[in-house]
């Protein structure tokens, strides 16, 4: 082809990168790979062959991890992990630094291996993997230097079990490894059995890093290899991937007292507002959802055109579509490269197939013979309610719709059971840090997408998982507070006969919606003491939680309230508390039999007077990533909090749950202590003159065990607590699963309610949400 010809077509010539050294890296490795357990790779056993999705060819064989080798790996974890703890913030610094240099000695190895096994983009391996997977092997050695003097009351948890998945294979890698190695706990790997190349290879750094033996083990194989990982004897579970298999897991582990991060799936709304740079918007919306060939669990893969500009932004994507190249992903022109899998491709393909609505455009550009490759394609004209419009596709298939209103795009955007990502484009900062906090993600883009970075914490609501990894926030998630509790004591109501106390019957009734309401099962039970029976109170049912959780739900407006208002009403609720106090102490004293009552008063009001003071002051954080622009790190409400409250201490444990999660905007449903349930059903009296909004606080009485499954499995409840002196963490977890919300149950110990627990309230009655906002022209 002539210089002239070159000019008038602008065609790409190609510029393919080298496999050799990978391929002879391989060929080293005599072209079969064991485990990596214990600080040595084990032989080569039967297994399954690991493929260039490219073009099909084998370039090595794994192993198929069986119990046994399971077994070992985490008995090998256990082993080492009080040695590594041990050695100390400074020491762990050491070898995470040297493992960080090691990585980017070998970065262009990593990138090709990386390609191969994947079938990704060489330039998209090469310049954003890589790159960030080093970052977060040098940010988490900061973190570990700092742990002591930042991280005082923190102890590692032990061992972590960690399942990663195909479409990030060394990026997932490094986001959960490295903080685990930081806060001292040892890990079990399993890397997807697809993409397994890489982690091999890692291993081989830690070897030539002289990571202590057993810090760092990685067993291959398939799904059945992550199931015998979550069933062993590890202290937490790491898992990125599917929501179904999460939610698996979620039922699998519940109960078991371990710890869990869930990172799962996505369909991420991508809006564009009428006053965007159009032009910047679609090349944005090229790296949100051709990204990876869509393989993205954050993916921009729901387009949002406000209507006035929608034909015209759809007119140019499609132009910009038919210019994208598709082929080789060794090569650095290639814009999309191959699916990770045969099946994965077929997937796409068979969700593609199956729709009849909107109008279908496939870019135009030449697939390669071989290989699993699927061309760009965007669905114009889906109803929100479309399969396609709900699903996660995971692959290179944008669907979009329009909107007219901002407000209906903050519908249309929330309109999906994910909530992981979500990209504004609009040239109006004002509109766009309106939106950003309305929009349910863990993460907005404003104005471009797919930013990442150690400092600030990625992670998701709603069935995209919970969790963050990366960030302060994320480190959390690999630590404990230091200290022994308790084993749980169940607390028996008191039975008694004869004549009540005081010979005016009164039967408390429930909280519901700013009211007193009957209970609708009709039943109630008396609570004594030992000067005689003290009342009687409603037993709460499956429609009384019902009923408390559509109040809560219609207390949104709460969440909007000024931390400044919201801490003036905790205020007014320990003044008036305070002013009654004689009289709730005597309560407490004569259902519980015990003198404690003024302390535990006292100790109420205080509560009190701390969730007040945080309400304006539990501030967010702004990170520093390596951008020119901010990551705004926003504490948000978790939203309706269900909570089982503490036996022991019937009006202090119901306020130390109560206090800090209104003092953060949450609505909350209590049941309270089940067998000194009075002192509950009397303050709601001090909520009815404190100004407290209709919805906010509601209050249940009856039975931990009848209201627990209830309060779990609602799907519109986000948060489920359990202090209970009766053990239902595994029946909350398990039923919590439905939809993935949060739960902090207490598995079997005890609380001291002594000690005051605000902060670790406070970091469970928030979730954390990231809002990237560049700027400079």
């Amino acid at each position: 082809m002539s210089i002239k010809e070159l000019f008038d077509t602008m065609e790409y010539g190609p510029a393919p990168e080298s496999a050799a050294e990978a391929l002879a890296w391989l060929v080293d490795q005599g072209d079969r790979f064991g485990h990596f357990i214990d600080g040595a790779f084990t032989a080569p056993g039967d297994g399954f062959d690991s493929r260039n999705p490219a073009t099909g060819e084998v370039l090595a064989t794994l192993t198929q991890a069986n119990q046994a080798d399971v077994d070992a790996a985490v008995a090998a974890a256990h082993k080492a992990q009080p040695k590594w703890a041990a050695l100390g913030g400074a020491g762990r610094a050491r070898y995470l630094y040297a493992i960080a240099r090691l990585m980017q000695k070998h970065s262009r190895l990593f990138a090709v291996l990386e390609t191969l096994d994947n079938g990704k983009p060489i330039r998209e391996s090469r310049d954003i993997d890589i790159p960030l997977a080093q970052r977060h092997f040098y940010y988490h050695a900061g973190m570990a230097q700092l742990m002591e003097s930042e991280l005082p009351e923190a102890e590692p948890l032990g061992v972590c079990g960690q399942i990663i998945p195909w479409n990030f294979p060394l990026l997932m890698l490094a986001w959960k490894v490295a903080p685990a190695l930081a806060m001292g706990n040892t890990v079990v790997l399993k890397p997807a059995e697809y993409t397994s190349l890489t982690a091999l290879l890692f291993a081989d750094i830690c070897q030539q890093a002289g990571l202590p033996k057993g810090v760092v083990n990685i067993v291959t194989g398939d799904g059945a290899v992550g199931e015998m990982i979550v069933a062993s004897d590890v202290d937490k579970i790491a898992f990125t991937g599917s929501t179904a298999v999460g939610r698996r897991i979620r039922e699998a582990t519940a109960g078991l007292g371990l710890e869990l991060t869930l990172e799962l799936g996505g369909k991420s709304a991508y809006i564009v507002f009428d006053d965007a740079d159009i032009d910047s918007a679609i090349e944005g919306l090229v790296d949100a959802i051709w990204f990876n060939q869509g393989q993205v669990c954050c993916a921009g893969s729901r387009l949002l055109v406000q209507e006035g500009i929608a034909d015209r932004f759809h007119t140019k994507l499609r132009t910009r579509m038919d210019g994208l190249r598709l082929g080789n992903p060794l090569d650095k022109c290639i814009d999309v490269g191959a699916l990770v899998d045969p099946v994965q491709l077929q997937t796409i393909e068979r969700m593609v197939a199956s729709n009849t609505a909107g109008q279908v455009h496939h870019a135009a550009c030449a697939l390669p013979e071989n290989g699993c490759y699927y061309p760009p394609t965007l669905i114009t004209g889906l109803p929100t309610s479309d399969p396609l419009m709900q699903e996660e596709i995971f692959g290179p298939v944008l669907v979009s719709t329009t909107f007219r209103t901002p407000a209906e795009a903050v519908e249309l955007a929330n309109n999906t059971r994910y909530g992981l990502a979500a990209t504004v484009w609009t040239e109006n900062v004002n509109l766009a840090l309106d939106i950003a906090p309305k929009l349910v993600a863990g993460v907005v883009w404003v104005n471009a997408t797919n930013l990442f970075d150690a400092a600030a914490g990625f992670g998701g609501v709603r069935e995209s998982g919970f969790g963050r990894e990366g960030g302060w926030e994320g480190l959390t998630a690999y630590t404990r507070p230091k200290g022994k509790r308790k084993a749980l004591a169940r607390i028996e109501p008191a039975t008694g006969h004869g004549a009540p106390v005081d010979p005016i019957d009164r039967t408390a009734k429930l909280y519901v919606g700013g009211k007193q309401a009957r209970p609708d099962g009709g039943y109630s039970r008396p609570v004594w003491g030992k000067s005689g029976l003290l009342g009687h109170v409603g037993l709460a049912n499956r429609k009384d939680v019902r009923n408390a959780v559509e109040a809560a739900a219609g207390a949104t407006g709460w969440a909007k309230a000024t931390g400044h208002l919201r801490a003036q009403i905790l205020y007014y609720i320990g003044e008036n508390l305070s002013a009654r106090a004689a009289e709730f102490a005597h309560r407490i004293d004569a259902m519980t039999g015990k003198r404690g009552g003024a302390q535990e008063v006292e100790a109420s009001i205080q509560r009190l007077f701390t969730a007040a003071a945080w309400a304006d002051k539990y501030d967010g954080q702004v990170h520093g990533v390596p951008i020119r622009g901010v990551a705004l790190a926003m504490k948000e409400p978790v939203g309706v909090i269900g909570a089982l409250c503490a036996d022991e201490a019937p009006l202090l444990g119901l306020v130390s749950v109560m206090a800090p999660a209104i003092a953060m905007g949450n609505r909350v449903v209590l049941a309270a202590s089940e067998p000194y349930p009075l002192a509950a059903t009397d303050f709601y009296q001090i909520l009815d003159t404190s100004d407290v909004p209709a919805g906010v606080v509601n209050i249940l009485t009856g039975s931990h065990a009848e209201l627990a499954k209830p309060l779990a499995s609602h799907l519109n409840v986000d948060a489920v607590w359990s202090f209970s002196s009766t053990d239902l963490s595994a029946e909350i977890e398990k039923a919590a699963a439905g939809n993935l919300k949060r739960t902090w149950v207490n598995n079997a110990t005890s609380l001291d309610w002594d000690v005051d627990h605000s902060k670790r309230f406070l970091q469970a009655a928030t979730e954390i949400k990231n809002i990237w906002v560049p700027y400079g022209e």
